[in-house]
Order: C-alpha cells, then structure tokens, then sequence
C-alpha cells in the first residue's frame, strides 16, 4: 500500500512552485520594493510583504516568511516559501517529516 499511495500525485508534486520573480523589474525597483516588503514583514504584514518578496524573488524574504508560516502552524505554506526561495535543507526537512506523518497515518490505518 505505502509503495502505492502516491502513484497519482502530479509528478512536480502537490505545492505550486512556479511564481517566478517579475523579469521586468529593474534592479533598482526590487531594492526598494524589497526594502518595503521589509518594512512590512516587520511590522507584521506578512502577506503583503511575502506578495513583494515573491515578484521580486528575495530568497531571503521567502524563508523569513517562510519561518513565520511554521510558527504559525502553516507547515504547507511553510514548504512553499522555502521551494521558492531555493532553501533545499528546509524543504527537505518539512517533506521528511510529512512524509513520517503520512507513514504513521498508513501504520495506524493497516492496524485498525
């Protein structure tokens, strides 16, 4: 059964990855663009900024928005932040540890 559960999952997997930072933008926008989704994540708009850090491409933008999202229960969000950012430790350890859960899942189904 575990060999089989995920033969119909899309082969890029289930979280969409593909917002790909704004070409268009010159290099002096995404500073000040990024200075301002700065601003914003400080003060606690986390979505706003993490729309800026997203069309600008800030990886390190992403993986704070990212660690937001886990502290707030978010672990999806969480991944998908970190896949765009490029942070392959902490992608791999959040599929690691999903992957365990869905493990126990399948355990404790077989057992019932």
């Amino acid at each position: 059964m575990v060999e089989t559960v995920f033969e119909n999952f899309p082969e890029d997997g289930l979280i969409k990855t593909v917002d790909e930072p704004n070409q268009e933008l010159s290099s002096e926008q995404k500073v000040r663009l990024n200075r301002r989704g700065n601003t914003l994540f400080n003060s606690g708009d986390i979505e706003t900024a993490r729309r800026i850090f997203q069309t600008t491409g800030y990886s390190d933008g992403l993986m704070r928005v990212g660690e937001s999202y886990l502290g707030l229960g978010r672990p999806v969000d969480a991944l998908k932040m970190f896949k765009l950012s490029h942070d392959q430790a902490r992608s791999d350890e959040l599929i690691g540890k999903a992957a365990l859960a869905i493990r126990k899942m399948l355990d404790k189904k077989d057992n019932v």
